[in-house]
């Protein structure tokens, strides 16, 4: 059943998110430093190391810590797909992913996000995010996943077996899997999916969701963003 109180909470947080995105309009940011609160302190896109579906000139980023056995995380996949269906052909917003694994409940998590970055060592984003979507179509979730799934997967999506596999086995993009772990810790992240939302590369004050958020009020929320950004 559907909150009563959802729109209005989705209105007044819209609402907060389009002065933020005014505030940050013309005002000097250090990429990694933004803080709203004190405590959250959010990375900028860092295309060195970070995987982006859509625009990286996009003037809105969705930045997403997410759990691959987290089944909040499965519904919130979708619907940043639809997101980025809406938005992404105009190249106004586009879709950070970053590893956040809960290892206390799901001890398979770190190994798939692991997974998925030897995805795109051989195919980059687009390679990472079509292993992101097969991963999220066949787990059960809350680490009911079968670890023997992951090569099996690089295979149908056409790469190289042997070298995922020696990768994975190698426990080549561990240390990246942790370091983002951390940086979600930091930038608030308590559960996830956690969502942080960025205009110009800045986090918006109030722009820090926790939780499977529904598709209309991401459209609520991005579109006021999108508003409080003056075009050139």
């Amino acid at each position: 059943m559907r909150s009563p109180y959802a729109l209005p909470i989705t209105i007044v947080v819209a609402g907060l998110l389009i002065a933020g995105a005014v505030f940050l309009v013309g005002t000097s940011r250090t990429p990694g430093t933004t803080g709203t609160d004190g405590t959250i302190k959010a990375q900028a896109y860092d295309p060195s190391r970070d995987h982006i579906l859509g625009n990286p000139n996009a003037p809105v980023k969705v930045i997403e810590y997410a759990d691959l056995e987290c089944p909040y995380c499965k519904t919130f996949h979708t619907t940043m797909h639809q997101v980025m269906d809406y938005y992404g052909e105009g190249g106004q917003v586009a879709w950070v992913y970053r590893a956040f694994p809960l290892t206390s409940i799901h001890s398979k998590a770190p190994k798939e996000a692991e997974a998925s970055e030897c995805a795109a060592a051989q195919g980059g984003d687009a390679a990472f995010f079509a292993y992101l979507d097969k991963i999220y179509e066949i787990t059960p979730s809350e680490n009911n996943l079968d670890l023997a799934e992951l090569p099996l997967v690089a295979g149908q999506l056409g790469l190289n077996v042997d070298a995922f596999n020696k990768c994975l086995n190698d426990g080549t993009y561990s240390a990246k899997v942790t370091a983002s772990y951390n940086e979600a810790i930091i930038a608030g992240g308590q559960g996830t999916p956690y969502v942080l939302i960025m205009a110009n590369d800045a986090l918006v004050p109030g722009g820090n969701l926790s939780g499977s958020q529904p598709y209309d009020s991401m459209r609520a929320i991005i579109d006021a963003v999108l508003q409080g950004i003056p075009s050139n």
